[in-house]
């Protein structure tokens, strides 16, 4: 099995790299790569349990891009962690989830749901490296019993069009193409049934998009088929996985429960060797 999206609790996953690839490895994960978002923190300690495991680790990441005022996740693969720039373009990501973190606070506490701020955000300021996002607001809304659940907490609360919702700021998708690009990775458009705007993969593709998550949870068998066509159209890789949080409201149970097919992967190695040559010349 090959799970090219998966989350640690360097962003907003639930299990440690070292859990997750524990739980890889017992589900028969072969093939892994971490895809925390906004951040490469949780890549080093994920390499050294696969290695120790016999697992092939992929350095991967989900950047968030904004296109129209709608979220636009962008996967990256096989990345330069130490490329020049990239440190301190995440980094501005992260600051921009901090801030945005901070306005949902204060929406929620106007709407009578005060929650402990300075122990929300000192993740994010603490540790330099880690992202926040919306679900630690979700998990801090149960159990302060204000909701009885993350669904709820999303449904009512912070989702678009919601009292707390606080819409994302941050780079649209073809500059987060050319920062992975940058990095010496390749980007992948993340689980577009869920982004319901196909009519943007040929822009994306334009601007040098390598590959579409074709396999995804949220991905019937009828989605699947359509992201493979647009692929063929475009030359576009696929890529796919779990998109393991290790959270039962949020993605796949297991990781390796969405697989990437094997000559797929090789496929997309074989894109990324062949770009990176093409950028080196």
């Amino acid at each position: 099995m090959i799970d090219l999206h998966t989350h640690t609790t360097a962003s907003d996953g639930r299990a440690a790299p070292a859990e997750l690839v524990a739980r890889a490895r017992a589900a028969g994960v072969t093939v892994l790569a971490v895809t925390d978002h906004d951040t490469l923190a949780g890549c080093t300690a994920a390499a050294g349990a696969c290695g120790d495991a016999g697992i092939e680790f992929v350095t991967g990441i989900e950047i968030s891009a904004v296109c129209d005022e709608v979220d636009v996740h962008v996967l990256g693969y096989f990345l330069d962690a130490g490329a020049p720039g990239l440190g301190v373009f995440l980094a501005e990501q992260r600051q921009k989830r901090v801030d945005r973190v901070g306005r949902m606070l204060a929406k929620l506490a106007e709407l009578g749901m005060p929650l402990d701020g300075d122990a929300i955000l000192r993740a994010g300021l603490a540790q330099p490296g880690r992202s926040i996002g919306r679900p630690v607001l979700a998990r801090a809304l149960v159990a302060a019993g204000y909701v009885a659940t993350i669904g709820d907490a999303f449904g009512l609360w912070l989702s678009r069009g919601r009292p707390a919702f606080v819409a994302r700021e941050g780079p649209v998708p073809e500059r987060v193409i050319a920062e992975i690009h940058a990095a010496g990775g390749i980007a992948s458009i993340a689980h577009p049934g869920l982004l319901g705007r196909d009519e943007w993969i040929d822009r994306f593709a334009a601007a040098g998009l390598d590959a579409i998550e074709v396999f995804h949870p949220e991905h019937d068998s009828a989605a699947v088929d359509r992201y493979r066509a647009i692929a063929a159209r475009l030359d576009l890789a696929l890529t796919g996985g779990s998109d393991y949080h290790g959270d039962p409201s949020h993605g796949a149970l297991h990781p390796g429960s969405v697989s990437l097919p094997r000559d797929r992967f090789d496929h997309l190695r074989t894109r990324w060797n062949r770009s990176t040559a093409s950028r080196s010349r």
